[in-house]
């Protein structure tokens, strides 16, 4: 006791160990019992789950009834991936809004829908009265995507029809919440930064007639003032993130929790809980941080030689956060290629140019090609390794000057419109709660009385 009181602190330290002892399972039971660690094989196949019509990834060809490692692709709604970027840039709009009808309603807009669709968001670009000041001002947390979650959760408050799940409905929270993102992302940012750091404090209202990348930008910039390769940059982010094939954590814990018949905002903060996670959303600001710890203590980062050296004390736990983790590179699913990243490189190179930081994006080419190298020399891989589009992203954030705390909700807000895809054909088509089944190890024990133990 300390004071008169139990100490916790004590009392968890010591408990901790108690519950490593108990829960303690033997890796090789997983073998024995033939069940998947993390729902997937040896090989990185996943355990089947569902089926989804909404996107598709493509890493292999079977080549003689054999699995081959081919280039990754990405597919909205049967679309390429790098196709809808490409629209976007060769008839100059964003992508976001374009991508977002798709994948929502499984067919690509024409431009009166589009308009319609547009016009549609930015009516939905709205707080609740007081809700900034009530809700995301009052115990402001470094944690954005904590804030987001309260945001979301405490938005279910002001609707009055929030566990009604007809598809009108929860067709009607998502585009919502999809709209309000950005809003609750970044107000929770300004007063984090005011109220923690004494910084100045100010709200910008989003415009109708802006997208939701120029939005972003105009609203977290005391300025409010963007260049139009930085709306279109942070654009193809968004679109690339926005959905991936559904059997990545977030999208499945959006399909476990609408399974069992929750509401719209249970699910998409169950998500956001899921995302915010460093094995998950969480991996650009690991690479930034392992970039930065990179600088200060390689000599000479043109230095190919000393740059690998490096790498190989992170694989080998010696070097940055001692976990062995070269982030941004690798995939559960993707080989040879990620294809988010592979034309995500070419506008981010744009990007540096014009930021004046053509040395870190030469930086990030040579590490991108020689850390599959190193892991394949220093590591026993099942599969080829590639960098992941997470490997840029933080790097973008960074010219953008969006502050670290905001990167994996710039994540979200992407990530949200393919979430509400899952959702919706989630409750189209199945009546059945996920139930996933445990082998269990229990031994049986008789009772032991009080006195006895």
């Amino acid at each position: 006791m300390k004071n008169g009181r139990y100490d916790l602190d004590n009392f968890t330290e010591q408990y901790s160990k108690v519950c490593v002892e108990k829960n303690f399972i033997d890796t090789n039971l997983y073998d024995e019992y033939g069940v998947k660690r993390g729902l997937r094989d040896k090989n990185g196949k996943g355990v089947l789950a569902g089926i989804t019509n909404i996107s598709a990834i493509h890493s292999h060809d079977v080549v003689n009834g054999e699995s081959v490692p081919s280039e990754g692709k990405l597919f909205y709604r049967g679309y390429n991936v790098i196709d809808l970027v490409n629209g976007a840039i060769n008839n100059k709009r964003q992508g976001f809004e374009e991508a977002t009808y798709l994948l929502l309603f499984g067919s690509l807009p024409n431009e009166e829908q589009l308009k319609e669709f547009e016009v549609i968001l930015a009516s939905c670009r709205n707080l609740p009265k007081n809700f900034v000041k009530d809700v995301i001002m009052k115990a402001p947390s470094k944690d954005i995507m904590n804030s987001l979650t309260k945001s979301v959760l405490t938005l279910a408050s002001y609707d009055d029809n929030v566990s009604d799940l007809s598809l009108d409905n929860v067709l009607k929270q998502c585009l919502t919440l999809i709209a309000t993102f950005p809003m609750m992302s970044v107000y929770g940012y300004h007063a984090f930064n005011h109220y923690e750091r004494d910084d100045s404090f100010y709200i910008h209202r989003p415009e109708e007639n802006l997208s939701t990348a120029e939005n972003i930008l105009r609203m977290l910039r005391p300025d409010k003032v963007y260049t139009d390769l930085e709306a279109s940059v942070l654009d193809i982010a968004l679109l690339l993130h926005m959905e991936h094939g559904g059997g990545n954590n977030s999208t499945f814990t959006t399909r476990v929790v609408s399974s069992s018949g929750s509401d719209t905002y249970s699910a998409i903060a169950a998500a956001l809980s899921s995302l915010k996670g460093p094995k998950h959303g969480g991996a650009n600001i690991k690479v930034v941080e392992m970039m930065n710890d990179l600088e200060a203590n390689v000599a000479d980062t043109k230095d190919e030689a000393e740059v690998e050296r490096y790498l190989v004390k992170i694989l080998n736990k010696q070097a940055f956060d001692n976990r062995g983790l070269i982030y941004g590179m690798g995939h559960a699913i993707y080989s040879i290629s990620d294809p988010r990243a592979t034309v995500f490189k070419g506008f981010v190179e744009k990007l540096a140019d014009e930021k004046g930081r053509r040395a870190d994006f030469e930086l990030y080419s040579m590490i991108e090609r020689l850390a599959p190298e190193v892991i394949a020399k220093e590591r026993r891989i099942y599969k080829g390794v590639s960098a992941n589009v997470d490997f840029y992203s933080g790097f973008v954030y960074s010219m953008l000057d969006i502050p670290l705390e905001l990167y994996t909700p710039i994540f979200a807000m992407a990530r949200i419109v393919g979430w509400s895809a899952h959702r919706l054909e989630e409750l189209i088509n199945v009546d059945k709660i996920m139930r996933p089944a445990y082998v269990s190890i229990v031994t049986e024990k008789n009772y032991t009385e009080m006195s006895e133990r």
